[in-house]
């Protein structure tokens, strides 16, 4: 009956030109956050001895860090670090500590 033309004028492309750039802006955001997220050994969290743990093994290492007690350092140290940030309390410290101390005893250091 009537015709205008294309059916869509400048302002329809230039509002789907931006919608589309805000949704593949917002996919990426999400994929980088995600990434960053999963990327933190002390924000996982999952089965195992206390919060952070991430289900993963004494000897296991995380991908593209090397082996994670190299990069900690000793066990005290890594039980310290937990401490300072706040994981586990005074009382969880300590009944850490004495069990690591206990292991170096009867095993000898390494």
């Amino acid at each position: 009956m009537y015709w205008y033309g294309s059916g869509m004028g400048g302002w329809g492309y230039g509002l789907m030109i931006v919608s589309m750039v805000l949704f593949w802006g917002l996919i990426v955001a999400g994929v980088v956050a995600l990434v960053r997220y999963l990327g933190r050994p002390g924000q996982r969290t999952g089965s195992g001895p206390g919060p952070g743990y991430g289900g993963r093994g004494p000897g296991d290492s995380w991908p593209g860090r090397g082996d994670h007690r190299s990069a900690a350092g000793t066990p005290e140290d890594l039980l310290a670090e937990r401490f300072a940030r706040g994981e586990i309390d005074e009382d969880e410290y300590r009944r850490r500590l004495a069990i690591l101390n206990e292991r170096e005893r009867l095993v000898g250091k390494p």
